[in-house]
């Protein structure tokens, strides 16, 4: 597994009974989360004075507790991959806050790529949600295309950017569609040396277009891959869906880039669990990267 272990601002601190007892800077969460099936002692005192809890409705859905919890809080992130990334989080509906930090360990690793390419380098990042790849590309040196289908997610990502001293980068944000962008890309013979990809379980475009990830997900690799330069650097799919299993990612992504000399590689990704020493499961990545 492949685990996000270089933070110093966010910690999961432990995890029981469908829930998760987080750390995001100087502020406690209690989340939930459908990985953690097991019953554990909560014996950490987090558990019965979070900041902040987000309680799940039987009825689907479910809404936020604040005990002393700010409208919106920044955390940063450092390693020696990737550095100088900061990120304002505020909770919002469907527990989220705007962040997934397990993706820290895929920054890491195209941010290596992209510093030692010796060489600029295009990347386009699809589904890029708040930013989190697209700072970590371009902090690295890269020029980036920063593509979500949500307004506000865009806006959210611009404020990361300047709040990580990134507001000159050279990043392109755009409101689209991410398959008639890339449709539309590929008419107009654009190419990327990088493309990250973290496409949702189902979705909607601005316009109201459908995604379900199973249906789509594989003609949207094969689409992408057209937009690939001649001598690519890597490709980065990431699934929270448990029907695209490590070893599917690297079927497809294998298939689809065989034109290309390079590896595959894919792995659950996670994060460490400060009480228990383990590690908590949170999806799937599939990397390919040139030899």
């Amino acid at each position: 597994m492949w685990t996000a272990n270089n933070w110093n601002d966010y910690e999961v601190i432990d995890t029981s009974q469908g829930e998760k007892l987080e750390r995001w800077g100087d502020y406690l969460l209690v989340r939930p989360d459908p990985q953690v099936i097991w019953n554990t002692p909560k014996r950490h005192r987090g558990w019965k004075h979070p900041n902040g809890h987000y309680h799940r409705s039987s009825r689907g859905g479910g809404e936020w507790e604040f005990f002393d919890l700010p409208q919106q809080w920044s955390i940063s992130y450092d390693s020696s991959a990737c550095h100088g990334l900061t990120f304002n989080l505020k909770p919002f509906s469907f527990k989220h806050t705007g962040l997934f930090p397990e993706q820290a360990v895929n920054w890491d690793w195209f941010s290596e790529k992209i510093r030692n390419a010796g060489r600029p380098v295009k990347v386009l990042n699809l589904f890029a949600y708040t930013g989190g790849a697209t700072l970590a590309a371009a902090a690295a040196g890269a020029n980036v295309t920063h593509v979500d289908a949500s307004k506000g997610m865009v806006g959210w990502a611009k404020e990361n950017a300047v709040s990580s001293g990134l507001e000159k980068a050279p990043i392109r944000w755009l409101v689209d569609d991410c398959m008639k962008f890339v449709e539309r890309e590929i008419r107009r013979g654009n190419h990327y040396d990088g493309i990250i990809m973290d496409p949702p379980s189902y979705g909607r475009g601005p316009k109201g277009e459908i995604w379900k990830i199973e249906e789509s997900i594989h003609p949207f690799i094969q689409a992408c891959t057209r937009l690939l330069s001649d001598d690519p650097l890597f490709f980065l799919v990431n699934s929270y869906t448990t029907g695209l299993a490590p070893a599917v990612l690297t079927y497809m992504i294998s298939t689809e880039l065989r034109q290309f000399d390079g590896v595959t590689e894919s792995s659950e990704i996670g994060l460490p669990v400060t009480q228990s020493g383990l590690v908590l499961p949170c999806g799937a990545s599939g990397r390919w990267s040139s030899k």
